[in-house]
């Protein structure tokens, strides 16, 4: 009989306080509630987003 392997879990996630005006929370939580999707899920999509579309002036 093989053995059950089990390995250790691979969280990538991690927690992240911030703070923003209230107006953009609001705005998120109507878009969370339109598309029937987390407000984490959309703020990460932006996040995304944002990281693979800005341009850097230095």
């Amino acid at each position: 009989m093989e053995k059950l392997i089990i390995t250790p879990k691979e969280d990538k996630a991690v927690t992240m306080t911030i703070r923003i005006d209230k107006t953009l929370q609001d705005k998120y939580n109507e878009l969370s509630a339109r598309t029937n999707r987390s407000r984490n899920e959309l703020i990460c999509i932006a996040l995304q987003y944002a990281l693979e579309h800005m341009e850097l002036q230095l």
